[in-house]
């Protein structure tokens, strides 16, 4: 479970401050599904950077499962990051020179898997996803649903407790959108996954149990109740 108590993060543009996340209380259970909106530049993606552990916040406590992810060296941070947390961004973030396989592979090198244990769940993460076909092909060669597939078969292989996704279907259509939610709302179910999401799209979020929006730094959350 996370919980973010007063949590606040300043930068300093020129000679203006500002506050990026502003004493935000948050709590988030095991198992949730939460979709964060909010204008651009509102403190959306530092949240979700928060909740990663790739940022620390200027103020305020970030707990996971009883540990404060602000009081942790970077060494521990990226412990885990490595054993506990998956990112699915945007852009894929895929490596273009390595397959769908080795893509996904690279996500249990810091977790010191043998190389017959990693080929093995790289391939099982891929099939997951509808992608079993595909284990042998370099991003080029597969279509941005495909390559989004690629992403979150490397987030998850190494079965984290957290999934965080910013905007991951950004650069997609809307037939590639529906089916990438398709697939994480599967995962989420399927692995029990607590599962954070930043999306500007609206029809996401109406889908969403729980919606936290962000504006100047403050959020709201409420309980979604549509089908």
């Amino acid at each position: 479970m996370y919980e973010l108590r007063n949590v606040t993060k300043r930068y300093t543009r020129g000679k203006e401050t500002v506050h990026a996340l502003d004493g935000v209380d948050l709590t988030i259970s095991d198992g949730d599904r939460l979709v964060i909106q909010g204008p651009t530049g509102g403190g959306k993606s530092t949240l979700l950077q928060m909740l990663g552990g790739l940022d620390k916040p200027t103020e305020g406590e970030v707990v996971l499962d009883g540990t404060d992810l602000a009081r942790l060296s970077e060494s521990r941070l990226t412990d885990v990051r490595s054993e506990n947390i998956g990112f699915v961004f945007q852009s894929f973030n895929l490596i273009p020179t390595l397959t769908a396989q080795e893509n996904v592979e690279t996500a249990l090198v810091p977790l010191g898997a043998k190389p017959r244990d990693r080929r093995d769940r790289a391939a099982e993460a891929l099939r997951s996803v509808g992608l079993g076909e595909r284990l042998a092909h370099l991003p080029s060669e597969m279509s941005g649903g495909q390559q989004q597939r690629v992403a979150i078969a490397r987030a998850l292989v190494k079965q984290p407790k957290v999934l965080l996704a910013d905007e991951p279907t950004g650069n997609l259509d809307e037939s590639m959108r529906d089916e990438i939610m398709d697939v994480l709302e599967r995962m989420w179910k399927e692995l029990g996954l607590t599962f954070i999401m930043v999306t500007h799209d609206s029809a996401i979020a109406k889908k969403a149990p729980r919606v936290a929006t962000i504006r100047k730094g403050k959020i709201t959350v409420k309980e979604n109740t549509a089908p």
